[in-house]
Order: C-alpha cells, then sequence, then structure tokens
C-alpha cells in the first residue's frame, strides 16, 4: 500500500484541484494536521492522540475541513471512489432484552409488535435486489421466534434469488447458530460491541455480558464472516478516550464494517431524558475511523440521519463509503422504533441525493438503475 499512500501525499502537495473539495496544499496544512497526516502516511493507521486529536476539533475549525478531506481522499484511494448503498429489512421488532436505550425492549409495551413471514422476507429481498442494491441486510431484536431453521431457509432461498451477499444483524445467538447461518450462506454480521468501555456497557445492558459479546464477535470472525461492529456517541459517562478506545479496539479486531451513530433519547426507556450524542463529533469519529481503519466499510448512520439529514451527507465528506436505505415494507416500517423519530432513508432519494453531492453510487447499482431506465424508454 506505499505506493497509494505516496501518491496520497503527492496529490496533497500539489497545487491542482483533484476533486470537487478544494484544500490548501500540504504546505499550508497547520502542524497539527501535517503530523497526523504523514504518521498515517508511514503507517497507514493513527494512534489514540491523534484520534483524540480529531474528536476534539470544532465544527468552524480549518483543521477539521482539512483532515475531512484528507479522510475522504483515503477513502477513494483504499475503498474506491463509490458510495454502496445497501438494503435493511427490518423482519421483527420482537426483542427478548432490555438494553435501557432501545426502543425495543421487551419491556416497552407501547410498542406495536409485528413479524414478517419468512416468504415475505424473500420477496422483499428480490424485489430490492432489482434496485441494484450490494447487500441485503436482514435485521431484527433478538426474536428466538425464528428457530435456525428458519433463518437458514431465509438465507438460502434470498442468495439462491437474488446472488447478493446477506448480512445478519440480529443480536446474539448461539456459536452453534452463527456456524449453521455461515454454511447456509450468510456472508456478513454486524454485532456492535457499542461501547468497549465494560463499567458502561453493563449500566446499560441490564441483561447482557460484556465477555460474551466480545468473545461472540471474535468466533464470528474466524467463521469467516465478514464482521462488522460499532459504537454509540454519547452514552451517559462517556469520554473521547472511551471513543478513541472504540476506534483503536475495531482495528486491532480487524473489524470490516464499521457503525457509529450519536445516541438518539426514546421515550419509554430508562434513558429518555438524556440528551441526543452530538452530530458533530459523530463527524469527527468518522473522520477519525477512516484515518485509523482505512479500508473499513463505514456508513454513514440513520441515527445521525435522525438528528439531521444534512448531517448524515456529510458523513461522505467525512470518510464515509456506505449508507443504509430502509426496505422494511411501510405497513411494519414505522413500528420498528429502536429511537424516536427516525427517518425514512429511501432509495431513489438517496441514490439521486448521492450523485448530486458529486458521489458515484457503486457500479451494480449505477447499471442496475440504467437498466431500468432504459426499459421504461422502451415501454414508452
Amino acid at each position: 500500500m506505499k505506493l497509494q499512500n505516496e501518491e496520497i501525499l503527492k496529490i496533497l502537495q500539489s497545487k491542482t484541484p483533484h476533486s470537487t473539495s478544494q484544500w490548501d496544499e500540504y504546505s499550508n496544512f497547520s502542524e497539527k494536521v501535517k503530523n497526523i497526516v504523514n504518521y498515517f502516511i508511514s503507517n497507514e493507521t493513527i494512534e489514540k492522540e491523534h484520534i483524540i486529536q480529531i474528536l476534539s476539533l470544532k465544527k468552524e475549525d480549518k483543521d477539521r475541513d482539512d483532515l475531512f478531506n484528507v479522510a475522504n481522499l483515503i477513502r477513494k484511494t483504499y475503498t474506491g471512489d463509490f458510495i454502496n448503498i445497501k438494503g435493511v429489512i427490518e423482519f421483527s421488532n420482537y426483542c427478548k432484552k432490555n438494553c435501557y436505550y432501545c426502543g425495543l425492549r421487551a419491556k416497552n409495551t407501547s410498542v406495536q409488535r409485528y413479524r414478517m413471514g419468512a416468504d415475505e422476507i424473500i420477496e422483499v429481498a428480490i424485489q430490492a435486489a432489482q434496485l441494484g442494491l450490494d447487500t441485503i441486510i436482514l435485521q431484527s431484536g433478538e426474536d428466538d421466534r425464528y428457530t435456525d431453521d428458519d433463518l437458514i431457509y431465509i438465507i438460502r432461498e434470498i442468495r439462491k434469488n437474488t446472488s447478493l451477499p446477506v448480512s445478519l444483524s440480529i443480536g446474539e445467538r448461539s456459536f452453534s447458530s452463527y456456524r449453521k447461518f455461515r454454511k447456509a450462506g450468510a456472508v456478513r454480521v454486524l454485532l456492535k460491541h457499542e461501547t468497549i468501555n465494560k463499567n458502561i456497557f453493563e449500566n446499560i445492558h441490564p441483561e447482557k455480558n460484556y465477555d460474551n459479546r466480545i468473545e461472540l464477535l471474535r468466533y464470528m470472525k474466524s467463521l469467516g464472516y465478514v464482521t462488522g461492529s460499532g459504537n454509540i456517541i454519547g452514552l451517559p459517562g462517556q469520554t473521547l478516550e472511551d471513543i478513541a478506545d472504540d476506534i483503536l479496539f475495531m482495528r486491532d479486531e480487524n473489524i470490516r464494517m464499521i457503525g457509529v451513530g450519536p445516541f438518539i433519547p426514546t421515550e419509554n426507556t430508562p434513558l429518555k431524558n438524556r440528551p441526543s450524542g452530538s452530530g458533530e463529533l459523530t463527524l469527527n469519529a468518522y473522520c477519525a475511523t477512516r484515518f485509523c481503519v482505512p479500508r473499513a466499510q463505514i456508513p454513514t448512520t440513520t441515527a445521525l440521519g435522525t438528528i439531521s439529514p444534512d448531517l448524515q451527507y456529510q458523513g461522505f465528506f467525512a470518510g464515509c463509503n456506505v449508507i443504509m436505505v430502509n426496505i422494511t415494507p411501510e405497513v411494519y416500517r414505522k413500528n420498528y422504533n429502536i429511537y424516536d423519530n427516525k427517518i425514512k432513508v429511501e432509495f431513489y432519494e438517496t441514490y439521486e441525493k448521492i450523485k448530486q453531492l458529486g458521489f458515484s453510487p457503486s457500479k451494480i447499482t449505477q447499471k442496475r438503475m440504467e437498466d431500468r431506465k432504459n426499459a421504461s424508454n422502451i415501454r414508452l
């Protein structure tokens, strides 16, 4: 990767703009920015002191603009100059756990619960594949009503009918269950650790075991899953050092997809009166994560868009290269209330917005959209 890093440095030192983002040439960077960039060029990562410096930046700081622009350049260099659009099917809002921040917690009796049928889930995935999404994500609360055999059937049928990768975001299941799902064709898994600070984790998860969660994450990686994890910005008692430790943990564990989102207070939860996590700090965390784990898939999250849709799209300028669109049927979608006022991230709107901002959707998505356009023209 040394040649790529030399190319990054060459672009930064050039006085010719190489993208729609405009920045001062390398010589006009502050010493702090130069130190962070130089360390990255030499090591393909950054360390805790650099992460904390990035997390500490204010919205109006020129250093922040410069580092965001470099993070965007790292994104293009390491992961390609396009944005991946992934589709999420929220197939059940039942959950047996009682995490203090989550609106789906079992004790929240105000939620109208639902479960989608297996064939219904498969049909939604088939329809979504025709849009050109590059991954189908199956997401739910921790709902044991779906047996291993149920999920194996769903995974196999989606793979057979779409050829798309299937990603699981279904919480903690047994080691043997995840081994079966991998054999059935699931290739990606998302299990957020949420915070690497054990005290904070235990304070917000009354029914979960910290060590088990970390062990399960590592086991899934050993099975060959492309593993995803992530943390929440703004948890009670959290410091910038904690957030830096989260990012370093994901680097050291070779996490391939990193989801970072702000805490959103939700009615009927013990943390309903807590303030929201900072959107600007979340953007800083995206930037720091891109520097620290340059090859990662980093989504700009729906939680950030819930604070402000504009903030979610700003995530692309801070180094993000993924966005999740919601393909859950409308009749269910409104009841997947993991946090209050959750925005709808629609496919067509997102596709157009990505292009308007000067980014490119993935090649498969562009091809499918062009095919649909040509088919429409033929019918006319």
